[in-house]
Parts: C-alpha cells; structure tokens; sequence
C-alpha cells in the first residue's frame, strides 16, 4: 500500500453510523401487517448476526433478508425517516469532523445507497464517497433483489471496492462487522477500529488494532477531535451500594465507562479502587476520607445519591478541586411519609401487637393506645424534611412546634421554639430531623430525655451519631419513652449479608428499620436522575448548581467558543493573573464567570477557539491552581 500525506477514512454504515441495522428496521415497517411479524423479525436479525461475523455467507444472507422482508420502494421514505433518528451519537455530535474531511471521508456498506446516501449526506458526506449496494424493484415498485454485479453484493467485496479505489496514504476503518476487519486483514487498511457504541462481537473486537467504544475515542487518538475535550468511555465511574438501575443507565448512555458494586467499600477497599475513577457515586455507607481522597489522583466529582454528606470529608474534596453533588429533595416525601406511618403505629402500640399475634396472644385492649390528633409533634430540624412534615402532621391534626438552629419560616399553624429544650417540654412526640455535622453528635443524649414528657414517642431518621442509644434505650426499659422508631445507626452494616448489632434489639414498642426512610422507588429513581445529571452538568459545562461545597455557578450553554474551567485556592489576583495569560496569547474573551468561597476560586473562562498549547500549560502553572481543564 503506498504511503503519502493524505489520511483516509473508511466507515461502515449499519450498527456504527447509525445505532441499527437498516433492514432490520425496513423489516418493522414493511412487515407491519404481517401476522408472523415477529418470527420474520427475528429470522432477520439472526442471519443479520450470522453475516456480521462471518460464520455466513454474505450474498447468501442479503438474498434470504431481501426474501423476508416482502418491502417495497414506497417504504424506503419511512425508513430514511427513522435512520436519520438512529445515527450514533457520537457522530451527531462530530458533525465538524465530516465537513472538515469531506473529500476522505468514505461510507463502504454492504446495505444499500437508497437510504445511505440520504443520511450521510447530511454529515457532509459526499455522494460520490458512498459505496454500497443496489436494489433492484419490479415493475411494481416491489424490491426484489439486488445488483449482482456490485463487488459489494459478493463476500470478500469491501476488500475489493477499496482496493479498486487505489487510495494514496494511510486509511483507516472504523466498523462493528467481521467485513470490516478483512480490509485490514488483506493490508489494505493502517488500522482498524471495531467500533461498539451500538454493538459488540467478540471475534471483531478481538480481532481489531483498538476498540473504540464511540467515534469520540477514535478522533482522540488520532488527534482530530473537535466536538468534545476527552472522550467519555475514558472516564471511569464507580457506582456503590446498590444505586438505583437509572442512574447506571443514564451515566452508560452518556458514554462513560461504568463500573457497579452492589455494597460499601471499607477505607482501604476503596482506596484501591479509587485510583483510577473520575466520578464515584456513593450512598450513606462508604466513607470518602482524606486518605481515600489522597490516592483519588483523577476523581473529578463524587455524586451523593441520598440528602446527607457528612460520609465525605468535603473540606479535603474543596481542596482537591472535587465537586460533591447530593440529592436534597428527592427522597423527601418518601421520609415523611414513614415519619407519619410510624407515629402513628407507637402511638396504637401496633408493632408490638402484630408481634403478639405471631406468636397466638389475643390481647383487645385501648390500653396505652391513643389518636394523635390534639398531640404535639416536636420537629428538631426544619428543613426540606422537616418544614414537609409539619404540613402533613398538621393536616391530620397533630399540632406542630419545631426547632432549628437557623432561621426558619414557619408553615402553616406550625410553632417556632426558642431553644431546645422549650420543644422537648411540650411535645408529645419527638422526631429528628438534622444533618450530620460534628457539632449534632448526640444531641440527644441523657440531659435531653429528662427534659421529655413521661411517656413521649421518639423517632430518629437523620443520622445515627445525633442520639446518644444507651441513653435511648435506658429510658425505652424505665417507660420514659413510650416507644421509639429508629433507622438510622452509628455504625451500619456495609451489606445485607452482615448481622446488625445494636443494644435497641428486642425493646418494646421499638420499630428497627435499616436506614430506608427515603428507599422507596420513587425516591431512589428521582434520586438516580437528579445526582447525575447535576454531575454529567458538571463535566460537560462546568455548571456547579446544587454542589454541596463548590461556589455556585449556573453557566449558559457553550456556544462556538472552548470553556476553560480554574480551580485556585482563593487568593487574590488569580483571575488578573488568567486575564494577563489570555492577554499575552492574544485571545478574545467571549464571557467570563467567577464565584468563590472560603476556600476556592471557581472561574469559567470561554475564549475563540484559536489557540495554541502553550496558553494551556502557562493557564495550568499559574501559582495556587488546583485543577484545570478545557471544555470544548
């Protein structure tokens, strides 16, 4: 093969420009009214299949296909019309690298120009660039066959179309299918990708010189890309604890690589596992400690998938330049909804009774059971969760006083307390609902219990260290406290294969449950979508809005320009020094944003696109910088 300047681009159609098969999509629109619709369909894919990795004849299988599908040339429009929905991904967003390399750029298909052309040509793909098949259709207009004579119609017919064109310089093939290795098989082809944004087959990945899980990856190498900074399957994701399937498969279909666990790692497990993850996605088990962070070297973000943070040392994340975004409102009503139900099971003594009746007592009584309207619901916490609790318990007549260290409006007819205890003396029930922070470690402790009502309900669904158990449970025994709910614990399990232990088990009138006051579907979905599209926002923008430690910054969308993002430790004249940077690159500033904290600088920076690397390196040594990356 002769060698020159000129780089070529040879790319399969079906299943790597667009997400599907063509014919098998002909085949849903042409087989519509069939009654064997479905065993026709899957006759398709499985000869589709058997063609594409080459343990079948190809001028056989097209032939069998074209057989099934019965299609006529009226059903070609509606086919083009459902292709143009299906091109990969990757390469709707690298439509700049087709208008910059039209001239060599080469769609080489074993489907068919009729509805090729009329796709790609859309991508700046040149007609006379498109090598495919014929169909040939009857004098109804019905398709019947296919052009014999087109090399492409014959195995081995890729290898023979390219070596007909007589291409001077290096060429490169990107597809899924076995065809699409021949050619670099016969020593036609520098390199041949296999291609598995849409599908993989193991004796073509095996086969191939790289496996590029997007078109991204494949420009990246080769130093041509344009519509992003990195490609997205070389961002590696750890998901823990069992996050819910939506987020697995948002963070998937975004392009990342995805790794699940289905528990909690221990301080030393994730340390080995963190060395190489951009994005961790964690619920309240796992710890993300200093030292964890210290062997993070690429963690761009940790994504929260519950409302507390207090399991991650958020000073050291704002340090490291490592964005923390949780979920403050998803799991909200799904908390106070188990706050209502279990108020009301301790006041009727219902967990008890139901036990007694496992076990055959027959006990109807109204002793110690009571309504709970006219009681007084004490609400330590008036946040999200709490301030919704109070419009609940006050709809079911439960008079509602609340207290918090911060100023709070109260809704509805609820009461504000000075002080704390003013709240525990006149409530008839006690329910938490604080964060994590150091300063609430056992806020409810001895002193705190003695302030109560004889006879007081307590429930706790914030955190585990805000309540002192030997204290909870010495005055469970002595009937201070009439019964209590607890679900929150200081030390929990890491999975469900270990055994809980706690000095509550076996209290009466005490309702155990294991830390899912905000697990139910609806919750952990509206969890599983907000967590990573706040972080997916993050990578592709640079948007902060909602981070829990980071300043924050709501950006507008990039528009023809690269996005610059600094982190610094928030010193003075770190953004003259950026300006004075881009002054000394003659670079136009097209918008610039700042915000900062305590800690850090935050400044996104977009310029024109012209630029060289040095402006990058000198951007990336300006003293106090913390983490630096260009968006694109």
């Amino acid at each position: 093969m002769s060698k020159g300047n000129k780089k070529y681009f040879i790319i399969d159609f079906d299943s790597t420009f667009t997400q599907v098969e063509a014919l098998d999509i002909l085949g849903e629109i042409s087989l519509k009214d069939a009654p064997d619709k479905k065993e026709r369909l899957e006759k398709i894919k499985s000869i589709t299949d058997q063609g594409m990795n080459g343990s079948f004849s190809f001028r056989e299988s097209l032939e069998q296909r074209i057989e099934i599908l019965q299609a006529h040339k009226s059903h070609l429009p509606k086919l083009i019309e459902e292709l143009r929905k299906l091109v990969s991904k990757s390469f709707q967003r690298n439509t700049d690298f087709f208008k910059a390399h039209a001239d060599n750029v080469f769609i080489m298909s074993n489907g068919f120009k009729d509805f090729i052309v009329p796709i790609v040509s859309e991508y700046h793909i040149q007609p006379e660039n498109v090598y495919a098949n014929d169909f040939e259709f009857d004098s109804a207009g019905n398709i019947v066959g296919f052009n014999k004579d087109n090399v492409l119609s014959s195995n081995n017919g890729k290898v023979e179309q390219l070596r007909s064109l007589e291409l001077k310089g290096d060429i490169y093939v990107i597809g899924d299918g076995y065809t699409d290795y021949e050619i670099k098989a016969a020593g036609l082809a520098n390199k041949f990708y296999a291609f598995t944004e849409n599908v993989e087959r193991n004796n073509v990945t095996e086969k191939a010189d790289h496996v590029a899980p997007s078109l991204d990856e494949f420009l990246y190498l080769n130093n041509l890309n344009t519509a992003i900074s990195y490609p997205k399957n070389r961002i590696n994701v750890l998901l823990l604890e069992g996050v819910h399937p939506k987020a697995i498969e948002l963070m998937k279909y975004e392009g990342y690589n995805v790794e699940v666990y289905p528990a909690g790692l221990d301080e030393d497990e994730l340390v080995k596992k963190i060395k190489n993850v951009s994005i961790l996605g964690i619920r309240s088990k796992t710890q993300v400690t200093k030292k964890v962070l210290d062997n993070a070297k690429r963690l761009i973000s940790i994504g929260a998938f519950c409302i507390g943070t207090n399991q991650i040392d958020l000073e050291e994340c704002l340090k490291k330049g490592i964005a923390v975004f949780n979920a403050p409102f998803s799991n909200t009503r799904s908390v106070v909804e188990i706050a209502i139900a279990e108020i009301i099971v301790l006041m009727r003594k219902l967990f008890d009774r139901s036990a007694a009746m496992h076990e055959g007592q027959w006990d109807k009584s109204a002793k110690g059971s009571f309504e709970i309207r006219g009681k007084s619901l004490g609400i330590i916490g008036y946040g999200n969760i709490g301030a919704q609790l109070s419009v609940l318990a006050e709809s079911l007549g439960l008079n509602v006083l609340y207290y918090d260290v911060e100023e709070k409006l109260a809704l509805g007819n609820a009461t504000k307390c000075d002080s704390l205890e003013d709240l525990l003396k006149r409530s008839d029930i006690v329910s938490l609902h604080v964060d994590g922070r150091k300063e609430n470690q056992d806020i409810i402790g001895a002193n705190e219990f003695n302030l109560m009502k004889d006879g007081v309900i307590f429930i706790n669904l914030s955190r585990g260290h805000v309540v002192d158990l030997q204290a909870l449970k010495a005055n469970v025994e002595s009937g201070k406290v009439a019964g209590c709910a607890v679900d929150v614990f200081p030390e929990e399990p890491k999975s469900n294969d270990e055994e809980f232990m706690s000095e509550l088990r076996g209290l009466p009138n005490t309702i155990l449950t294991p830390h899912i006051g905000g697990s139910t579907m609806e919750a952990q979905e509206n969890i599983a979508a907000f967590v990573p599209n706040k972080i997916m926002d993050y990578i592709n923008t640079g948007g902060t809005t909602n981070s829990v430690n980071f300043p924050n910054l709501q950006l507008p969308k990039l528009q023809n320009a690269h996005r610059l993002i600094h982190i610094h430790h928030n010193m003075p004249g770190i953004l003259a020094k950026i300006n004075n940077v881009l002054a000394d690159h003659a670079i136009n500033i097209v918008g610039q944003y700042l915000k900062t904290n305590e800690t850090i600088g935050y400044v996104i920076t977009d310029i024109d696109k012209e630029y060289d690397n040095e402006l990058i390196r000198e951007l990336r040594q300006i003293e106090h910088t913390i983490k630096f990356r260009v968006l694109y």
